[in-house]
């Protein structure tokens, strides 16, 4: 069956009210969601709604927090999530790190006590249509082994960066692991195999077995390149905003601990500061000629070409998936006229 994107956020924002959360709190995470599933990315959309209602119910996230905003300096701009989601933290400081990125060239934001943040391009893709560049970086609970070890330390410590365009941004989003570490707990789930470089088995050997990725650690992308990209988002995320290292945080993957509080960076610039004003001039110089090539794609193309496609057509959701969402949220998903 299809339903809407509408839909889908009210669904999603249905079922964190019913979890637990603020309406504060639960309508950027719907947003979010909204935008996830536009861009096809199901792992971190609704698919990851489940765990977002879980861990609000036990305490994991604190549904009714506040967050607070504080200028540390012209352009570096802190925002305490107090143990809620990230996303209305993000949202609380965004005016004032755009304002500050046009004041000053370049302006910084550091999140901390913040729950995960969800698919970072979805940020990133926010301050480009802005006009900014930007560059986000997040770490997570424990998930990587540092290169050489076999003991997860680092998160999947995932990172973006967007520049804006007449129309649709450039957006790169990518992270420290081969792949986000919900897709081999979903294939655990499933009982489905998974490419045997995404996760290591506790011995630090590959393996297909998503069970046995779980009970050892997931691959850095690129091996020792990706654990290097691990430790730099680290630094930033949590080491410049004060939040807990990955090996401190509580597991995103369980039910314990409390909550993780985790950090968030953010890099705002005016592209025209250094440039002259020829930024979008000369960026699509560049990027006309990489495309001259045949058979080369700009990243971001295939979400911003689904995300078009999904505001018409809506999005596609197995039967058993619309009984899963209804238990979350209290009511069946409505199907789109057209479904």
């Amino acid at each position: 069956m299809k339903i809407t994107l509408e839909e889908t956020e009210n669904l999603a924002f249905a079922a964190l009210l019913r979890a637990g959360a603020h309406p504060a709190q639960a309508r950027p995470v719907a947003r979010s969601i909204r935008a996830a599933e536009a861009e096809g990315t199901r792992g971190i959309g609704l698919g990851y709604l489940p765990w977002y209602c879980g861990h609000l119910k036990v305490g994991k996230i604190a549904g009714d927090a506040e967050p607070e905003v504080i200028l540390r300096a012209p352009s570096v701009i802190y925002v305490d999530a107090r143990d809620g989601f990230a996303h209305p933290a993000y949202e609380a400081g965004e005016d004032a790190l755009i304002a500050a990125a046009r004041d000053h060239g370049i302006a910084l934001m550091g999140v901390s006590n913040a729950y995960a943040f969800g698919v970072l391009g979805y940020f990133v893709d926010r301050l480009a249509r802005a006009g900014l560049v930007a560059l986000a970086t997040t770490n997570s609970s424990a998930a990587i082994a540092p290169w050489g070890g076999a003991v997860p330390f680092f998160g999947t410590n995932p990172w973006a960066f967007a520049a804006p365009r007449d129309g649709d941004p450039l957006v790169m989003d990518g992270s420290s692991s081969a792949t986000a570490y919900v897709n081999v707990a979903n294939a655990a789930k499933r009982g489905e195999p998974i490419p045997p470089d995404w996760a290591l088995d506790a011995a630090g050997k590959p393996t297909t077995d998503a069970a046995l990725g779980l009970s050892g650690s997931m691959a850095p992308a690129g091996g020792h390149k990706g654990a290097a990209m691990a430790l730099m988002v680290e630094i930033l995320a949590a080491g410049l905003t004060g939040a807990h290292w990955s090996f401190q945080a509580s597991s995103l993957a369980d039910d314990e601990g409390g909550p993780p509080r985790l950090g968030q960076c953010l890099i705002a610039i005016s592209p025209g500061v250094l440039s002259g004003g020829d930024f979008s001039t000369g960026l699509e110089v560049m990027l006309s000629a990489m495309q001259s090539q045949p058979g080369v794609r700009l990243p971001g193309a295939r979400r911003h070409a689904n995300r078009k496609l999904a505001e018409q057509q809506g999005v596609e959701i197995s039967r058993e998936f619309a009984a899963e969402l209804t238990e979350l949220a209290g009511r069946p998903p409505r199907p789109s006229s057209d479904a």
